[in-house]
């Protein structure tokens, strides 16, 4: 009788066979494949985005596979989940790009190999490095909250103190864009729009970066207060880093002192407008964008036609809304009442 080849060399013949039948059939119930990538599987928004791409697949019979990111900024994982789907077959993928540039030559990969591509959230950079992006107006949710702090602080805007905490060193195009937008709205010169960090304005007290987390955000908010402590106005990437900082403040006496802003829309943010520790956040929709997503992938599988941004545009809006219980005359807003019915997490 003849020898069998050994065990582990049959496991891996066995394992490219089941991969080469998987690229060509989908998967093994022969639904097409589709893949989310989010940043990291902890933050509300990519759980609440992962629901809203899981609801949708089983509405449209897709067979979906999702990845994330150990920390935010955790490229390399981003790029492992590429390859992982380009292995399976998989019709395409959306992500949340934890770097906006360095994930780009895993992107154009997988496009050469036929799979569509779409953003969720945060442009890739350069923008058409995707098929399609499906976001939030990132400037537009930064210059919401800038246009409001500003009619809030009134005739003192002029001596504000501004702490900015920021997502990460490497400045991904989420990041930029809604600091930036914060400024624009706020009267503060952005110098070059797609950098952060190297405008001139006095009232700038400093910025520091967060990995969009409490902890980051509580981190970031001390040594902004050692730097300066007569910091008066926050404006926090999101609301897990909006509730470090204050944490931060309410430790240092100053959470009564300090206006707070944010960008998200979750149901805890929304809470925390509410109970007033955030003057106003700007609320974003996941779901819309994880559930089109899938829905323009699936198209895809369909009839061949990948996914495109609208004529003239590098994304298409899934809209933002400014949440606060203190309007300001001149800023369009909704009360928490609204924020709370169309919040998320």
């Amino acid at each position: 009788m003849p020898r069998s080849g050994p065990p582990r060399l049959i496991a891996v013949l066995l394992a490219a066979s089941a991969v080469a039948l998987a690229a060509c059939s989908g998967g093994s119930d022969g639904r097409p494949i589709i893949g989310l990538i989010t940043k990291t599987d902890t933050n509300p928004f990519f759980v609440t985005m992962k629901n809203g791409a899981r609801a949708q697949a089983a509405r449209d019979g897709i067979d979906l596979r999702t990845f994330a990111g150990k920390v935010d900024g955790d490229n390399e994982s981003q790029v492992t989940a590429i390859e992982n789907l380009m292995a399976l077959g998989a019709e395409g993928f959306m992500i949340t790009p934890n770097d906006s540039r360095a994930i780009v030559p895993a992107i154009d990969r997988a496009k050469k190999a036929g799979l569509a591509v779409i953003a969720l959230d945060s442009q890739l950079d350069p923008p058409d490095a995707a098929d399609s992006t499906f976001a939030t107006d990132n400037f537009q949710a930064g210059k919401l909250v800038g246009e409001w702090a500003k009619a809030k602080l009134g005739e003192q805007a002029g001596q504000a103190r501004i702490a900015f905490l920021d997502l990460s060193p490497e400045q991904p195009s989420v990041d930029v864009q809604r600091d930036q937008g914060f400024m624009a709205g706020f009267g503060i010169d952005t110098a070059d729009p797609d950098r952060i960090g190297d405008e001139k304005d006095p009232r700038i007290s400093g910025h520091d970066v967060t990995d969009g987390a409490a902890d980051g955000g509580r981190t970031a908010m001390e040594n902004l207060l050692q730097r300066d402590p007569k910091i008066n106005l926050v404006y926090a990437i999101n609301e897990p880093a909006a509730a470090g900082a204050y944490q931060a403040l309410k430790a240092a006496g100053k959470a009564d002192s300090v206006t707070l802003v944010a960008i998200d829309g979750g149901c805890p943010g929304v809470q925390s407008v509410k109970d007033g520790q955030l003057g106003a956040t700007s609320q974003q929709y996941p779901l819309k964008m994880a559930a089109d997503g899938v829905t323009a992938i699936s198209r895809f599988a369909q009839d061949g036609v990948k996914p495109a941004n609208p004529e003239g545009k590098e994304f298409t809006d899934t809209g933002v809304t400014l949440i606060t219980d203190d309007p300001q005359t001149g800023v369009e807003s909704k009360d928490t009442t609204f924020g709370a019915e169309n919040c998320w997490g």
